[in-house]
């Protein structure tokens, strides 16, 4: 038997992770490239990116871009495949939480975040397909959330859409799997991010949510890098369609 190590190497592989200028989709960038993995990083933040891309070294690339311009799209999977050709991982961490009570919703709250939560996820993934089908292997994961099956104050649209990348991840890999390609997605829990910070800046309230979960704890950026890595590569090639709640057992209690 081969060493059951290599099952989680990435090298040769070529990853696309959005929002990648901050939190969750920093790290990813961080673990894959750790993993062997050559990193496309997608952001708005130029800066931040740049930061990021100097940080990981010659393995890394970055694209300034609004991944929700549905008009550019054709452009932006040209400028992500470029630096080391067309992605075979695909993490959507790029993400938006307006936060505004139910009878504060505005259509324009609304239709940003159902347009960079689920579909940005959607047809970005549907433009890269393609490419992975000639390969005969992708990995893509979305990133849903607590709020893909819990409901939250101020949580209308951002729970809406995290509800949908559920249902869009069962989906894509009913369409996509038998060409190799599984489609997942990570369910975090509280984790410290720009998203979160409010959250965070309350201790009584990060109290209260370490309180929640089964170990006790919030989540640490670190806590991220195991799952993502099992999701990412040859380790769960028989494993598509699944929701993989990261939150230390916050939706277990």
């Amino acid at each position: 038997m081969d060493d059951p190590r290599s099952l989680f190497d990435l090298t040769g592989k070529v990853a696309c992770i959005t929002g990648a200028s901050s939190g969750l989709g920093r790290r990813a960038a961080i673990a894959l490239s750790a993993a062997g993995a050559r990193v496309v990083s997608v952001a708005r933040r130029k800066d931040a990116l740049q930061s990021l891309t100097a940080e990981i070294g010659g393995d890394a690339a970055c694209v300034a871009a609004d991944v929700a311009d549905r008009e550019n799209l054709g452009s932006l999977c040209g400028a992500i495949s470029a630096p080391f050709g067309s992605p075979d991982i695909l993490i959507h961490a790029a993400g938006v939480n307006t936060r505004q009570p139910a009878d504060e919703v505005t259509p324009e709250g609304w239709d940003q975040t159902l347009a960079l939560n689920l579909s940005t996820p959607f047809f970005l993934s549907q433009a890269l397909v393609p490419a992975m089908k000639k390969k005969s292997w992708g990995r893509i994961v979305n990133f849903a959330s607590l709020q893909t099956t819990r409901a939250f104050p101020g949580g209308i649209a951002y729970g809406a859409s995290k509800a949908g990348v559920g249902q869009l991840t069962r989906a894509t890999a009913e369409a996509w799997s038998p060409y190799g390609i599984t489609a997942n997605a990570i369910g975090p829990g509280f984790f410290p991010t720009e998203l979160t910070q409010a959250i965070f800046d309350d201790d009584d309230r990060a109290n209260r949510n370490a309180a929640q979960t089964c170990i006790g704890r919030n989540g640490r950026l670190e806590d991220l890098d195991g799952p993502l890595l099992f999701l990412c590569s040859d380790a769960s090639s028989f494993v598509t369609g699944q929701v993989l709640m990261v939150d230390g057992g916050f939706t277990a209690k």
